[in-house]
C-alpha cells in the first residue's frame, strides 16, 4: 500500500469519529468564558460597509468552524495583500510555495493527522547579518517560536525547518502500519534545529487579522480597519505595540529575546506586555469577517501576577467589528476570558483543538 493510500483509507473514519465525540460532549469548556462582548466605553471606528453581494453571515453557529491544524507557519512578507493562492506570489518564488511543496497535499512530509497551515503575514522579516543574503523570517504558532533567518539561496534551510520544527515528535497511531522508513521520514529530527540561526521564543501577544483582499473582499475591507483599531486600543490600554523588523542581537545570542520599535505612549510607565499586529492570508470563513486569531504567549500573566488562563493558546474569533476590539482586549487578552458569541475555536500548545 502506498503512503498516500494509507493516509486516505485511515483518515476519514478517524476524523468522523472525532467529530462525533465533539458533538456528544457536554462538559464545561476548558477555559473561562463570557457570553458576549462588552460594549465599548470609548469611541471606535464604524463598521465597514460592504457591497450587497458580499454579506456577512450572522446566522450560522460558528463554534468549531476552524481549520484542523497542528501548527501555523507565518511567513513574514512585509506585504498587506497577496494573490488568491499565496504560493503564486512573486511568480512562485516565495517561502510559502517552498513549504507547501514539502508539507502540502501530496508533499513528501504531508500528514493528514498533523496538518501544517502555511500563511503569509504583513510582518516584515528580520534583517540578516549579511545584508547581501536575502532571507525570510517565520513564526511557528502555537509552538511560539520565531525563526529569523531562512536564506533564499538554498532549499536546505526550508527542509531543516520542516524536519527540525514542523514534523510531529510522535506519530499518530494510524501510522502504525507504515514501514519503519516511512515512519522515520515523518518524525521530527531535533538535530536539524541547529542548522537555523537565531531561533528564539515568542514572548509577544500575536494579533492576527485576516486581510486577504486578493482572496475575498470582505476580509480585504475589514482587515485594515481592525488592524488600526487594535493598534489604537492596545496602546491606549498600556500594551506596547511593536512594529518594524524583529531585531536579533548577535552578541547576546544566548538570550532568547525579541525586540522591536515601540511607538511613544502617553504613560511614563513601561507596559508589562507587548503585542504585534498583523494582517494574514486566508484562514477560511470569509463570510464570518472580521476573522481574528489571538496567540497568547506561554509566559503571559494577568495584571495581578497570576498565570494567564489562556497562556499558550490560540483563540479564533469571527464576526469581529471595531466595536468589539476594546472588549476583546479587556476580556481575552488582559483577563483570559473567551467571548462565546464570537468564538470560532482554539488550539492549545500541544495541538489540541478547542471548542465550546
Amino acid at each position: 500500500m502506498t503512503l498516500m493510500r494509507h493516509f486516505t483509507r485511515g483518515a476519514r473514519p478517524l476524523l468522523a469519529q472525532a467529530q462525533r465525540s465533539f458533538a456528544s460532549k457536554s462538559s464545561p469548556p476548558p477555559f473561562p468564558t463570557i457570553a458576549s462582548c462588552p460594549s465599548p466605553t470609548c469611541a471606535c471606528a464604524p463598521t465597514p460597509s460592504l457591497p450587497d453581494d458580499f454579506p456577512i453571515d450572522h446566522k450560522t453557529n460558528i463554534n468549531g468552524l476552524i481549520s484542523n491544524y497542528a501548527q501555523h507557519v507565518l511567513v513574514c512578507t512585509g506585504k498587506d495583500d497577496w494573490p488568491s493562492r499565496i504560493e503564486e506570489d512573486n511568480s512562485g518564488d516565495n517561502l510559502a510555495a517552498d513549504l507547501k511543496e514539502l508539507v502540502g497535499r501530496g508533499g513528501p512530509f504531508s500528514d493528514p493527522f498533523h496538518n501544517i497551515s502555511v500563511l503569509n503575514t504583513s510582518l516584515p522579516s528580520s534583517i540578516p547579518p549579511r545584508s547581501e543574503v536575502q532571507s525570510t523570517s517565520v513564526y511557528l504558532l502555537p509552538d511560539f517560536k520565531y525563526v529569523p533567518f531562512l536564506p533564499r539561496v538554498s532549499f536546505d534551510s526550508v527542509e531543516a525547518l520542516v524536519k527540525g520544527f514542523l514534523l510531529p515528535q510522535k506519530l499518530h497511531p494510524m501510522h502504525d502500519g507504515l514501514s519503519p522508513i516511512h515512519r522515520d521520514r515523518l518524525t521530527r529530527k531535533p538535530a536539524y534545529q541547529s542548522m537555523l540561526y537565531g531561533v528564539r521564543d515568542v514572548e509577544d501577544i500575536m494579533v492576527l487579522i485576516c486581510g486577504h483582499g486578493g482572496r475575498d473582499q470582505r476580509c480585504g475591507v475589514y482587515g485594515p480597519v481592525l488592524r488600526e483599531e487594535f493598534n489604537t486600543k492596545l496602546s491606549d490600554m498600556g500594551i506596547n505595540v511593536l512594529s518594524g523588523p524583529v531585531e536579533v542581537n548577535e552578541k547576546a545570542e544566548s538570550v532568547p529575546e525579541i525586540s522591536g520599535e515601540a511607538p511613544a505612549t502617553d504613560t511614563t510607565e513601561q507596559a508589562s506586555s507587548s503585542a504585534r499586529i498583523s494582517l494574514i492570508s486566508h484562514i477560511g470563513g470569509h463570510k464570518f469577517a472580521g476573522n481574528v486569531i489571538l496567540y497568547i504567549p506561554p509566559q503571559l500573566k494577568t495584571a495581578d501576577g497570576k498565570v494567564h488562563p489562556l497562556a499558550g493558546h490560540g483563540i479564533w474569533y469571527g464576526r469581529v467589528e471595531p466595536k468589539h476590539v476594546q472588549g476583546i482586549i479587556r476580556e481575552t487578552i488582559l483577563k483570559g476570558n473567551v467571548i462565546s458569541d464570537l468564538f470560532r475555536g482554539g488550539i492549545k500548545r500541544n495541538g489540541e483543538i478547542l471548542r465550546l
